[in-house]
């Protein structure tokens, strides 16, 4: 069961539909229901016509399609159609949870991040405790999240994302986006995050004001940030205000088809943030671009604690001005795209996550 997949491109959609490829790679997968809330039929769903079985419960009030979602899991449940359901988000504990344990069914849950490095309200809190798993994407969001509402290490595993190598490949900068940019001659930092106030952690405003500092050593420096939202006029007056508006190139919405080419552009990829992951870090590192994160996230793991790219204080200005100076610099091992795309995909690969998929299942 999960809120959306197909309907959104972010890191958790990436990260789940990761997840049902791996079922699907099994030797032998069962077939399966999948319930999503906010989608509908007429999303692009690569999976149709293999062992997962889509249920697309969106309608025109969310209340509703809670209510159908509702409806749905109990009639299946009645039936005794599920042995083990796996709920895709905290959000949807309130309803999970109490339907599984009146039906005496077992239930795994997803967690991604900070939705749970807080205290959850009561109800979210106890169907969480109740749940016979927990998968967890980083070892900082299963320390947050048994610290803020008193998990037991038992049902945790982990489950980190992962990245497509066949996809995120090194490549030449694309002439074509150099000049639709205005970035020829420049040395690229890039970001690709939401643009929402929402997520103000993703460190696009820290990076905008690191920009005076990276120019005094890298004049042609140049911040491409992708994304949409509505905290982008913010982030714009910003750059303004410092002087650096003719740095700082907005580019919005970039489809998933069309990223790889923007990756090729960065010759350093920037996000000082607080993830409880950060699968666009694996993106980076495929494509041989080195890469800055927060230190006190789950970006721990893609960076390795370190050993494959820059962790920074994420709100600290000079801290961030000074790495991204490093990287452009590339005299560090980290800046080298061959060795940095070897340890990446040496321990976040499909077939790694195929392998930990099937030790999950025997848990089930």
């Amino acid at each position: 069961m999960f809120l959306e997949v197909f309907s959104w491109e972010g890191g958790i959609q990436s990260y789940v539909k990761d997840i049902l490829r791996a079922y699907e790679a099994q030797p032998t997968p069962a077939p399966a229901d999948v319930l999503i809330l906010r989608d509908r039929p007429t999303v692009n769903n690569p999976f149709v016509g293999g062992v997962l079985d889509f249920h697309y419960l969106a309608m025109g009030q969310p209340t509703l399609g809670r209510l159908r979602l509702a409806l749905t899991l109990a009639w299946s449940l009645l039936r005794g159609r599920y042995r083990h359901v796996v709920c895709g988000h905290a959000l949807m504990l309130p309803l999970v949870g109490p339907l599984c344990q009146l039906f005496r069914v077992p239930y795994t849950v997803m967690i991604y991040g900070k939705e749970v490095w807080s205290p959850l309200p009561p109800a979210q809190r106890r169907a969480l405790q109740r749940a016979t798993g927990l998968w967890v994407n980083s070892r900082y969001s299963r320390d947050r999240a048994c610290e803020a509402n008193d998990l037991h290490p038992r049902q945790i595993h982990m489950l980190p994302c992962i990245v497509d190598s066949a996809t995120f490949t090194p490549g030449e900068k694309s002439p074509q986006l150099l000049e639709k940019y205005g970035l020829q001659g420049s040395r690229v930092l890039m970001t690709v995050a939401r643009l929402w106030p929402g997520d103000i952690y993703k460190g696009v405003d820290i990076t905008i004001r690191a920009l005076p500092y990276i120019a005094n050593v890298f004049p042609n420096v140049k911040y491409l940030v992708i994304g949409r939202g509505d905290d982008q006029p913010r982030l714009a007056q910003l750059a303004q205000d410092l002087g650096v508006s003719d740095r700082v190139v907005f580019a919005g919405f970039v489809p998933s088809e069309d990223l790889v080419a923007h990756y090729r552009l960065a010759d350093a990829y920037v996000m000082p943030s607080q993830e409880g992951f950060g699968i666009v870090y694996l993106e980076a590192m495929a494509c041989g671009v080195p890469v800055l994160s927060g230190d006190a996230d789950g970006s721990a793991d893609p960076l390795q604690d370190g050993r494959v790219g820059w962790r920074v204080p994420h709100r600290d200005v000079d801290a961030v001005a000074q790495a991204c100076i490093e990287m452009l610099k590339g005299k560090d091992q980290r800046c080298d795209g061959a060795w940095l795309r070897q340890e990446t995909l040496a321990h976040f690969s499909a077939a790694s996550l195929k392998r930990q998929m099937a030790e999950m299942l025997t848990k089930l």
